[in-house]
């Protein structure tokens, strides 16, 4: 059953969500070479802890940290290590947070110094298809509309688009009603209602979209050992239309990057 939110816990889920987008611009500066995903995660754990909330992966499921750190080939799930990153890596860093009884979960890939240019193609598709999936998620709309979008745009450009691992409504669990695939048919699956609120997540693969998992029991790596990318947003539906409640303002301050592409999914007053 899917769970609509009233205003005020759409706010609540807001402020969640911006403390992972916070989480994640932070890291952003830190994501160099040399630098290990499990310090990585120890400065998120930190982060999110002075934030005044709790790290929402950590324990969640049993998986022992705070942060999903996925380089290169591994699509979602990979666990924080020892392990330095290297000038070419890209890593999927996906954060959650609970506040106030309500999570966060966005996630953004990350290029470590100069990576190869398809690999660079792929994370800017990845990403514009993210957004074309946001779009789809308005009233009198249905899931399969947002799966559709995404599915249609990546495989246009030959990427693989992964089935087995989808999107999700998001509240007070991390997990909640619907299912958001990243594939799927127009008018087709549940009808989306005023107040829901969820994660889009396209996770594409350079080739393949076949996966296979690693025996840690975590890790996600696609079948032909080509790169993967994963953007994920929260976003409710406020007054019929998307509205992102998670932002990569903070990543991109921190890269020094400009772009206007959430401003159709705010509030124009809205000053985050």
């Amino acid at each position: 059953m899917i769970i609509a939110k009233s205003r005020e816990e759409i706010e609540l889920m807001r402020e969640s969500a911006l403390i992972v987008s916070k989480t994640l611009g932070m890291l952003a500066k830190e994501v160099k070479e040399g630098v290990t995903t499990l310090h990585l995660d120890k400065l998120a754990e930190e982060f999110i802890r002075d934030h005044k909330a709790t790290p929402g992966f950590l324990g969640l499921y049993d998986f022992p940290n705070t942060l999903c750190m996925s380089p290169n080939a591994q699509v979602v799930h990979g666990i924080p290590n020892d392990t330095p990153l290297v000038n070419g890596d890209i890593i999927s860093i996906d954060c959650g947070v609970v506040k106030n009884d309500f999570y966060g979960d966005h996630a953004y890939t990350f290029s470590v110094g100069e990576i190869e240019p398809e690999t660079q193609e792929l994370l800017k598709i990845t990403k514009e298809s993210l957004y074309m999936g946001i779009r789809e998620f308005k009233l009198g709309n249905r899931v399969g509309d947002v799966g559709f979008a995404i599915q249609q745009f990546c495989e246009k450009h030959g990427y693989g688009v992964v089935r087995e691992l989808v999107g999700h409504g998001l509240g007070r669990k991390m997990h909640e009603d619907p299912e958001m695939p990243n594939y799927g048919r127009r008018g087709r699956g549940k009808k989306f209602i005023e107040g829901m609120t969820v994660a889009i997540e396209p996770m594409i693969n350079l080739g393949t979209r076949h996966i296979e998992q690693l025996s840690d029991g975590w890790t996600i790596l696609t079948k032909d050992r080509k790169p993967s990318a994963h953007f994920e947003h929260n976003v409710a539906l406020v007054n019929g239309k998307p509205e992102l409640l998670s932002t990569f303002r903070y990543i991109y301050e921190a890269l020094g990057i400009e772009s206007d592409e959430e401003n159709e999914f705010r509030e124009q007053s809205r000053v985050l």
